[in-house]
């Protein structure tokens, strides 16, 4: 028992880690000005770091507990990837399309990249999962 905790510590810690990298890398400089653009009067000047912190816990869990998890050392990757893809897609259609839906506003372009940014950032966090738990063993 203490020897599978431990190896779903270590996919949940590469997961979130990545996640959290490739996130800030995207959020803070490769799409800010995009967001500035389409959602500008709507961004806090700076973030809600407990809540951020919250967000990426969650988040990563979700990705291990849906997408790294169930695969067996068996797996082939593309399935363990394309069932991160599938829970990136729907987790950001998920807010992008209530917030195109429901605020006024909200930019139909910012929402499909946001989408799509979603599906690739959860893409890249599963991969280091899996390889976290390929590294220790099944």
């Amino acid at each position: 028992m203490t020897a599978l905790v431990a190896r779903f510590g270590m996919a949940f810690a590469a997961t979130a880690t990545v996640m959290i990298a490739l996130d800030l890398l995207w959020l803070g400089v490769v799409a800010r000005p995009l967001y500035q653009q389409g959602i500008g009067h709507l961004m806090a000047p700076q973030a809600d770091v407990p809540v951020a912190v919250l967000f990426y816990a969650v988040y990563a869990l979700g990705l291990v507990f849906f997408a790294v998890a169930p695969q067996t050392a068996e797996t082939r990757w593309s399935v363990v990837l394309g069932s991160a893809a599938l829970f990136g897609f729907v987790a950001y259609a998920t807010y992008d399309l209530t917030n195109l839906a429901t605020l006024q506003g909200w930019p139909a372009w910012l929402a499909a990249l946001d989408m799509a940014w979603g599906t690739a950032v959860s893409v890249g966090s599963a991969a280091a999962g899996r390889a976290a738990l390929g590294l220790l063993g099944r």
